[in-house]
């Protein structure tokens, strides 16, 4: 019998964050789930400490790859579940129950069910929130303002999933998603608990410039240049109150 969730995790020599991540999957309070590793031949100990979590219904696939939207793309064609997440090494489910909430939200057959998430250092402690807020009430036009989602606590019915177009190298899960919301018939919301930790560290966080001209291109092919334009102009003042708050706190 397919499992109800597919747990994808794409991992390139993740030895030093792959761990806790493990850790949180073991730790659910539900079984039905399979995990997924799509691994681009990692050199060092990632796919040891993999191992080492005896995680029951593993399965590991390694080799080269072209990226990370590539590496999904194998996860999804791969996946039995019936939903799909997207688990980053580094990141983490935020609780032992995360699962357990979920399966309950899926006896409706959402086409997503997403949640909150917070932010956590290598440590897993709790560093603050996410910028943007998960709305109780999610559709393809709630993306206008942004990736209001984290791509880890939006878990996607695979029936509904395209495959992540490859010409966006650093925002392709938001055109994913977007994708995704557009094809959804109804969307179950997790409440205001998050159910991810997301490590802040992340790829788009290193290139964060260009993740948004990328994001500024969707926008522009899914809402239209004017639409998009005027979002964009504003989110300055957002953008500066942020870039204020991270120079107070290094101060």
């Amino acid at each position: 019998m397919d499992p109800l969730f597919s747990i994808i995790t794409v991992t390139w020599n993740a030895a030093g964050v792959i761990a806790p991540t493990m850790l949180s999957v073991q730790r659910q309070t539900s079984s039905d789930y399979e995990v997924l590793i799509i691994d681009g031949a990692s050199t060092d100990d990632t796919l040891a400490i993999v191992r080492q979590a005896s995680i029951a219904n593993l399965r590991i696939f390694s080799e080269p790859d072209n990226g990370l939207y590539d590496a999904m793309n194998k996860g999804i064609a791969q996946a039995r579940g019936r939903y799909l997440i997207f688990l980053n090494a580094g990141d983490r489910f935020a609780d032992d129950t995360v699962l357990a909430r979920l399966a309950l939200l899926t006896a409706d057959s959402p086409g997503v069910i997403y949640g909150q998430t917070q932010l956590v250092d290598a440590d897993g402690q709790v560093v603050g929130k996410r910028h943007l807020t998960a709305p109780k009430k999610l559709t393809a036009n709630s993306f206008l303002n942004g990736m209001v989602v984290c791509h880890q606590a939006f878990a996607a019915r695979r029936d509904l999933v395209p495959e992540y177009d490859l010409q966006y190298k650093l925002s392709a899960d938001y055109d994913w998603c977007i994708k995704v919301l557009k094809k959804s018939p109804a969307n179950a919301y997790a409440g205001k608990v998050p159910i991810i930790s997301y490590l802040a560290d992340g790829m788009t966080t290193r290139h964060h410039r260009a993740s948004l001209l990328e994001r500024y291109r969707i926008m522009c092919r899914h809402y239209g240049t004017a639409q998009a334009t005027l979002r964009h102009l504003a989110f300055i003042p957002r953008y500066l109150r942020r870039r204020l708050g991270h120079s107070a706190n290094k101060q």
